[in-house]
């Protein structure tokens, strides 16, 4: 079965189509060591990016910062891929990787 999609939301990429394959895959190895960080990096970040959107001791300066940063070759677009760079350079300064 195909599954087909178009995404309307705020994004940096101009691609906004996707097509899905659904049939049951299953995985041949186990998980490594990096996939592992990876997985709880992205866990520990996303949940920091969801605690941040709703602090507010946080939210004005956040969009002082993000305006600021914008349009510069190398700003984010958006507030979340924003929130997403300064979240996880915290958890990256947080956990050095060996």
């Amino acid at each position: 079965m195909l599954l087909g999609t178009h995404r309307v939301a705020a994004t940096e990429s101009q691609d906004c189509n996707r097509l899905y394959l659904r049939k049951k895959i299953k995985r041949s190895t186990a998980l490594s060591s990096e996939e592992m960080n990876a997985r709880s990096r992205f866990t520990a970040v996303a949940q920091a990016v969801t605690a941040r959107k709703k602090d507010l001791s946080k939210i004005t300066q956040d969009q002082i910062d993000f305006e600021a940063q914008r349009y510069s070759s190398t700003g984010k677009r958006t507030m979340k891929a924003y929130l997403w760079n300064v979240c996880g350079a915290e958890y990256d300064a947080e956990h050095p990787r060996a």
